[in-house]
């Protein structure tokens, strides 16, 4: 690890940390040099996390609160100053799942996941923002999506709803807070976890994994596919002075995969003098637009003449 990649001095704080995915980006962080506020609903599992950052001669403290609202946020970083001085660094990393299909999906199934994926990431990162311009030192914000985010995903209107607006709010951040230099970026995890677990494609692969028996190397590659502690290095770099000049964007990493994603973009773009009509509309559809038509759902569900990279 090179100097600008570490993290001596800074204070972090990881929502969602006493597990998974989020217990590894802790874990990394501390290793790296930050001080690290572990957030979690379960107070023995954010003390494990806590106490395992500190047998490696780093510091931590625990916040136990369900995120969402101001004050939990509040607290966050409120602990951050109080324990370690400052705040550098927030990894938006909190989530729950109630997958439905649309017309079973309850209104508390709904909110739920909204309220913590995106409210939570809202109010952590504004109370964090908050106190990043005040520190006058710049700042990095990190929410984690998610490939649903991206591509949709059957079952989960919620969760793709939320991880595609948290992509939205990290390019939107990167423009309001850049003269404070602070940069705001989206993760894109694909990563063997209790929630991919719940794929039936991959429970297979995440029991072998428990049980220690490793992860093939060709769901590293073609699935994107690894380990928690995979993805806590784009954790780290993020969270670096190594990427200052990296904002906006959303990085996807898992397995021996690392990802751009495009922002939107218009396909085509078509004129018609005065305006258009249905039928105007119809027959320039099906003879111009329709042949760049984009699939929903993850690229494997794609035809196979039409997926990234076959040709």
């Amino acid at each position: 690890m090179t100097a600008q990649d570490r993290l001596d001095g800074k204070v972090a704080i990881v929502t969602g940390a006493g597990r998974s995915l989020g217990r590894a980006y802790a874990l990394a962080l501390g290793a790296a040099g930050a001080a690290v506020v572990v957030n979690d609903i379960d107070a023995q599992t954010a003390q494990q996390t806590v106490e395992d950052i500190q047998a490696a001669g780093g510091r931590a403290v625990a916040v136990v609160a369900p995120v969402g609202p101001a004050e939990t946020a509040d607290a966050l970083v409120d602990a951050a100053v109080t324990e370690f001085g400052r705040v550098d660094a927030l990894v938006a990393n909190a989530g729950v799942l109630r997958d439905r299909v649309l017309w079973k999906m309850s209104d508390e199934d709904f909110d739920l996941v909204i309220a913590t994926h995106l409210r939570g990431s809202f109010t952590c990162g504004r109370a964090a923002a908050a106190r990043m311009r005040a520190q006058g030192e710049g700042g990095r914000i990190i929410l984690i999506g998610s490939p649903a985010g991206q591509f949709g995903s059957f079952g989960q209107t919620n969760y793709a709803t939320a991880k595609a607006g948290l992509v939205a709010m990290a390019r939107t951040w990167s423009l309001e807070l850049a003269r404070a230099g602070i940069t705001a970026n989206a993760v894109i995890p694909t990563a063997l976890s209790p929630m991919t677990a719940t794929i039936p494609a991959y429970t297979q692969v995440y029991e072998d994994y428990v049980a220690g028996r490793g992860i093939p190397s060709r769901y590293r590659r073609e699935n994107a596919l690894g380990t928690p502690e995979d993805v806590a290095a784009l954790i780290v770099w993020l969270a670096s002075d190594a990427s200052a000049d990296v904002t906006g964007q959303a990085i996807g990493i898992g397995g021996d995969r690392l990802t751009l994603y495009a922002h939107p973009t218009p396909l085509r773009e078509l004129y018609h003098d005065g305006g258009w009509t249905p039928d105007q509309i119809d027959a320039a559809w099906h003879a111009d637009l329709a042949p760049d038509a984009q699939h929903s759902g993850p690229p494997s569900s794609w035809p196979s003449d039409e997926k990234p990279g076959d040709a």
